[in-house]
C-alpha cells in the first residue's frame, strides 16, 4: 500500500516494514545513511526512531505506533523538549561518522538555497519588503553546533493515548543550528506545546530569535521550490506568506 509521498522519498508498506526509496538520485546517500545513524542514535534518546535497514530499493523500517500530532498538550511538549535537549548534546563529531551530514557539507547546502533565493526570490518582493528580507537571509545558517532533525514538524511526530511514539523522517539529519528543531515546537505548535518544550529545553532569548528567524523562512522553501516546478500558485501563496512573516 502506498502512503502519503514526500518531496524525498516514495513510501509504502509491506506487512509491518514501511519501505522508502528516494525519489531523486541526489537523495539516495542521505536516505541509506539513515540506515547508520539511527540504529547507532536510537539508543541514546528517550523517544522511539526508526531503525532502518538497507534493501535493494531504499531503506525499510518497522511501522512505529501512532499518527502525525495534530492537538498536542503540555505533557507532550515536556516530552519534546526532554528529546530534544538530548539530541543537542550527541557528540557532533560522533554523529557525522555514523552517517549525519558534516558542518561544512550543510553549510555549503544552505548556502546554495539562500544565493537562489537572493537571486530568484527576493526581486519578486516589493522594493521596501527587500531590506528585511535579505536581512533575515544573512541571519539564518550561521549557527552549526549541533546535530539536528532538521524537519521537526507535526507530521514527523506520531502520537498515541497522549503520549509520543515515534520521531520520524530523519533524511535530512545533519550537523547545524538547534534552534531551527525549535522553529515550529517554539512558534507555531499548539500553545500547550509551545509552555511544555520551553519548560523541559529552556531555549535562551537568543536561542528562541533564531528559531523565529528559521520559521520566517520556511515559506522561501516553497517559493523556491514552485519557481524550480513551474508552480505559479505556490509562488503567490508563499509570497503573501513570507511578507506575512517578515
Amino acid at each position: 500500500m502506498t502512503i502519503t509521498q514526500g518531496w524525498d522519498s516514495h513510501a509504502w508498506i509491506e506487512g509491518p516494514w514501511i519501505h522508502r526509496s528516494p525519489r531523486r538520485a541526489e537523495v539516495r546517500p542521505r536516505l541509506l545513511a539513515e540506515a547508520t545513524l539511527l540504529p547507532w542514535l536510537a539508543p541514546q534518546l528517550p523517544l522511539p526512531v526508526p531503525v532502518p535497514e538497507t534493501t535493494e530499493d531504499g531503506v525499510r523500517h518497522l511501522m512505529l505506533p501512532g499518527t502525525p500530532l495534530e492537538e498536542g498538550s503540555t505533557a507532550l511538549g515536556r516530552e519534546l523538549g526532554a528529546f530534544l535537549r538530548v539530541l543537542h548534546a550527541v557528540d557532533p563529531a560522533d554523529a557525522v561518522a555514523h552517517g549525519a551530514q558534516d558542518a561544512e557539507t550543510a553549510f555549503a547546502a544552505k548556502a546554495t538555497f539562500l544565493a537562489e533565493c537572493r537571486e530568484r526570490v527576493v526581486p519578486l518582493l516589493p522594493a521596501d519588503r527587500r531590506a528585511p528580507a535579505g536581512e533575515l537571509l544573512d541571519r539564518v545558517a550561521q549557527v552549526r553546533t549541533s546535530l539536528v532533525h532538521c524537519d521537526l514538524g507535526p507530521d514527523h511526530i506520531l502520537v498515541a493515548d497522549g503520549r509520543i511514539t515515534g520521531i520520524i523522517d530523519w533524511t535530512d539529519a545533519e550537523i547545524g543550528d538547534p534552534a531551527l528543531d525549535l522553529c515550529w515546537l517554539l512558534n507555531d505548535a499548539p500553545a500547550s506545546v509551545r509552555v511544555g518544550v520551553a519548560e523541559t529545553y529552556e531555549p535562551s532569548p537568543e536561542l528562541r530569535e533564531r528559531s523565529l528567524d528559521w520559521c520566517r523562512l520556511g515559506p522561501w522553501y516553497g517559493v523556491h521550490r514552485g519557481l524550480l516546478l513551474d508552480l505559479p500558485e505556490d509562488v503567490e501563496h508563499g509570497l503573501s506568506d513570507i511578507l506575512a512573516a517578515l
